[in-house]
């Protein structure tokens, strides 16, 4: 059984329990396969990316098999701004769609999602898919100073992974979740002199397992998710940090997504 995420944000946990850790978010439009019925939880698996994890099933609708095939033979489009205001056109109601959100296909210009319509700002959505390390920056300076969360994927909380994995899906190219996964996609560039804007650098722990990622400016600069989103120096060691003016990440290997840079 596949479902669809109607809500601007949904917590995706480790367990069946509200008090469970949240592992990472489900944005509005993200489609799940549902493995396991559990009392009031789900237990489903992102399509997108295939993280799983427990949602409350009161957070999502199901979807029988002519709306899923109308869905998926849809053009898909992303919300490219941090936060949309979206009406619905039955109800009025007003949502606020974080940035990554999923519209599917138009009817009079209008968004239709699970047999409701839906308005938003043509300019809040990135219809161009020409994608560029330029843009890819542009994207992420929208999050600057947002404040770090394990396991979010929102403007109002986002961890180093997250923040990789949105501003990159807003542009068409569909990463994993975790940096320990993301690490595995992409070119390898040999020195940080040879980096160019939008690749991207990853940094390991003391036992050589990958833990943060961030997106490169240029050779001298990253933007990441620690502490909050924000721009800190580089160089062949790793991070240091503009607070303290220490290393806080090793640099472990770079990795270009953008094919043409």
């Amino acid at each position: 059984m596949t479902g669809i995420i109607t809500l601007p944000l949904v917590p995706l946990r480790e367990s069946n329990s509200e008090r469970s850790e949240m592992t990472s978010q489900l944005l509005f439009g993200e489609l799940v396969e549902i493995i396991e019925e559990r009392e009031s939880w789900f237990y489903v698996c992102n399509l997108a990316d295939n993280y799983t994890g427990w949602i409350d099933r009161k957070m999502i609708k199901k979807l029988d098999s002519p709306e899923l095939q109308l869905l998926q033979n849809s053009s898909s489009f992303r919300i490219s701004v941090p936060v949309s205001v979206c009406k619905k056109t039955t109800s009025e109601a007003t949502m606020f769609l974080p940035g990554g959100s999923i519209l599917y296909g138009f009817a009079d210009n209008e968004p239709i999602i699970a047999d409701e319509n839906y308005i938003v700002e043509k300019s809040d959505i990135l219809i161009s898919k020409d994608i560029s390390g330029d843009e890819i920056i542009r994207l992420a300076f929208q999050y600057l100073n947002a404040p770090y969360l394990w396991g979010g994927k929102s403007v109002l909380g986002i961890d180093c992974s997250g923040l990789v994995q949105l501003v990159f899906s807003i542009c068409g190219i569909q990463l994993l979740r975790d940096a320990s996964q993301q690490v595995d996609d992409g070119e390898v560039i040999d020195f940080l002199s040879e980096v160019k804007a939008g690749d991207l650098a990853f940094f390991e722990n003391a036992d050589g397992k990958i833990i943060h990622v961030g997106i490169l400016l240029n050779s001298q600069q990253i933007i990441h998710a620690s502490g909050c989103v924000k721009i800190d120096t580089i160089d062949s060691q790793g991070i240091i940090s503009c607070q303290t003016g220490e290393y806080s990440h090793k640099l472990r290997v770079i990795k270009r997504l953008i094919s043409g840079l």
